[in-house]
């Protein structure tokens, strides 16, 4: 069963916005063709949409805990970000991919809890213990003092993780 919220809030898309913008989503169903993709946060405050104030279409999005990218592993795994960017830059031919870090990450939190114990669940310690190279650098740096000295550092670091 769908929550009363998103039925009523689908009835109101449809009845504004969809009427409005009625060409625009016409000429999506063609196909998509976005030139940035962006990978973000799974985080419900954070919306790329919004923050990029972009129209259906011109953005290619996945969201993640933390907004990391694994590295590339090539075996029978499920690898969903990376099934992502496989097909944002072979299918959709993106020339841009922005990854959006933000502050008071849940996802940065739990790795720095995860260097004393690891987060509860099957899927998000290993998630995390990606980070776990910077994370520990973070660590050891003197110069950090205090929780969230050093979580600010891990988001900024977690970003240049997934850049790099």
């Amino acid at each position: 069963m769908i929550p009363p919220t998103l039925s009523d809030g689908y009835r109101q898309f449809r009845r504004d916005r969809f009427l409005t913008e009625e060409s625009r989503y016409r000429d999506l169903a063609q196909g998509q063709s976005p030139r940035t993709m962006v990978i973000a946060c799974a985080d419900s405050r954070v919306d790329p949409a919004t923050i990029f104030a972009v129209a259906p279409g011109e953005m290619f999005v996945v969201r993640n805990v933390a907004a990391l990218v694994p590295p590339y592993l090539p075996d029978s795994g499920y690898h969903g970000t990376s099934a992502a960017l496989e097909f944002a830059v072979t299918g959709l031919g993106i020339s841009d991919i922005v990854v959006l870090g933000h502050g008071l990450c849940g996802g940065i939190a739990a790795s720095l809890g995860a260097a004393d114990t690891p987060p509860p669940g099957q899927f998000i310690g290993p998630w995390v213990e990606l980070l776990s190279p910077v994370r520990d650098e973070v660590l050891r740096d003197d110069t950090l003092t205090g929780p969230d000295a050093r979580q600010r550092a891990l988001e900024w670091m977690g970003v240049l993780f997934s850049i790099g």
